[in-house]
């Protein structure tokens, strides 16, 4: 199977004028010809799906581009999908990953569990009962406030506000809030202007969009909010 991005169909009526995709990004990882065309078609019709049919291409999507949830299978080639979760974690990427699994021991789902995971599912499964576990996934994490340090500040997710530093709280507009938290998701990691692009904002956007957010971005937090890595693209700095 092709490991090429199905396209979003949101992507598509957003050039055609109408209303973007709103449905949460998933990534599923999974190798198994005959279950991953089956979740597709099924995912597909409440998430906008990217398929990884090895462990490796997962970890490359998942460390490009944004989702709301993944669908890890265990047991994948080139990258075991335990290690893919391990490496995600150490990577700094903290949205909720689903297991896929042939292996339901006791000790099997505690392994994928420390390592990362949030669910575990045993093949074969019901689908409603992995579209129930999805939503109660997304629900948990939806429903949580997070809360991101920035150096001496911190980032409330939610409200789109930066506290702390003896300033009065700062207020983001919504793509703000986005680029700031696609940067500070992964501190340490150099971000492409194409990546941002693809992760903040919409299609008809050019690359020097990206340019002017992160100045709107240092005009309202410091220029120290945002560092510019020559030649490359941008990661989080400090406050």
């Amino acid at each position: 199977m092709s490991d090429k991005v199905r396209p979003h169909r949101g992507e598509h009526q957003a050039l055609d004028g109408s209303a973007p995709d709103a449905r949460p990004r998933l990534l599923l990882v999974e190798d198994d010809r005959e279950l991953a065309p089956l979740l597709l078609e099924v995912l597909g019709e409440d998430y906008r799906v990217d398929h990884a049919p090895d462990g490796q291409v997962g970890l490359h999507r998942a460390l490009t581009r944004e989702y709301e949830v993944m669908v890890i299978d265990r047991a994948l080639p080139v990258v075991d999908g335990l290690e893919l979760v391990s490496t995600l974690r150490a990577r700094g990427v903290i949205n909720p990953i689903l297991l896929l699994t042939a292996r339901g021991t006791l000790a099997d789902k505690i392994e994928g569990l420390d390592a990362g995971a949030e669910d575990y599912v045993v093949k074969p499964f019901e689908i409603d009962e992995l579209l129930a576990r999805l939503r109660a996934l997304l629900r948990r994490h939806s429903e949580a406030t997070p809360t991101i340090g920035i150096g001496r500040r911190r980032f409330e997710v939610k409200s789109r506000r930066v506290t702390g530093s003896g300033t009065d709280p700062i207020d983001l507009s919504g793509k703000e809030s986005t680029l700031l938290e696609t940067l500070a998701r992964r501190p340490g990691r150099v971000f492409t202007r194409p990546e941002l692009l693809s992760a903040v904002f919409d299609p008809n956007d050019t690359e020097g969009t990206v340019d002017t957010y992160v100045y709107y971005l240092r005009r309202k937090l410091g220029r120290e909010v945002v560092t510019t890595v020559h030649g490359l693209g941008y990661r989080i700095g400090s406050l």
